[in-house]
């Protein structure tokens, strides 16, 4: 594909998808990672898009766009699950565990069911459904109980709003998992719908510990509305790709900064 066709391919997805990751592009047009980056900042000079990290986005967007849980679950799997992995281990049997939706607290949740009895409180219904799933087909070791919080459906298959954010206010979580739409070394960790945020913030303020599930392309995505501050959370759990910039931000930042290695290498 000639550079003129391929740098107006990439506008009409960015157009499309208004938020679109490198990794993405390259897949689709079948050309270099290195390639579509080098598109992306003429582009990006060109006034056609902005650089964000890890991909691009419409120019002056304030990133309000949701991502649907089909398009998310497909992205990143090995990171995804290598972060469930080690998240999974900080879970103790009896534990009250937060999970928030998205679709790395889904990897973590798959984890869960074939570990210990505990617990489990969502606002994802693609998290209870997989625990329900789990009870009524598999052996007697599924029994920890699942509390799904009502409220409204968005895109992510979160619920969420002032119900969901009632029910958590009376509740009190031993852990919480909290997954993200972007990290920020001013805004915090961010997610685009501005319900959603609210009831995660109403997860963090119910939990004794708050572990963030965040794969690296993450780092310096902003969405709309902050959830919480950098410093309010206990740990972070990302993969080797996390640049060497967002790590030192993070360890000076946050509790503890944990890097889960790919699965089958060594820690």
């Amino acid at each position: 594909m000639l550079p003129a066709a391929r740098h107006q391919a990439i506008v009409d997805v960015v157009q499309r998808e208004r938020v679109v990751r490198v990794s993405d592009l390259a897949q689709q047009l079948g050309v270099s990672l290195m390639t579509v980056r080098r598109d992306i900042e003429l582009l990006e000079e060109g006034g056609k898009l902005e650089r964000i990290h890890g991909g691009a986005k419409l120019p002056g967007d304030a990133s309000t766009h949701e991502p649907g849980f089909e398009q998310k679950s497909t992205q990143l799997t090995a990171e995804k699950r290598a972060i469930a992995v080690e998240a999974a281990a900080l879970v103790q049997e009896g534990m009250a565990v937060g999970l928030s939706a998205g679709t790395t607290t889904w990897a973590l949740a798959k984890e869960l069911v074939n570990g210990p009895p505990i617990t489990v409180v969502t606002n994802s219904v693609r998290i209870a459904d997989l625990f329900h799933h789990a009870a009524s087909t598999g052996p007697a070791r599924y029994s920890s109980t699942v509390i799904l919080i009502g409220g409204q459906r968005t895109p992510s298959d979160a619920l969420v709003g002032p119900i969901a954010t009632s029910a958590l206010k009376q509740l009190h979580l031993d852990l919480l998992f909290l997954g993200v739409h972007g990290m920020d070394s001013v805004a915090g960790f961010t997610t685009p719908n501005l319900l959603e945020a609210e009831t995660d913030r109403a997860f963090v303020a119910a939990a004794r510990r708050t572990v963030v599930l965040a794969d690296h392309t993450k780092w310096g995505v902003l969405g709309i509305s902050s959830i919480a501050s950098l410093d309010d959370v206990d740990e972070v759990i990302s993969d080797p790709g996390l640049g060497s910039d967002a790590q030192r931000v993070l360890q000076d930042r946050v509790g503890r900064l944990r890097l889960a290695p790919a699965l089958g290498q060594p820690a």
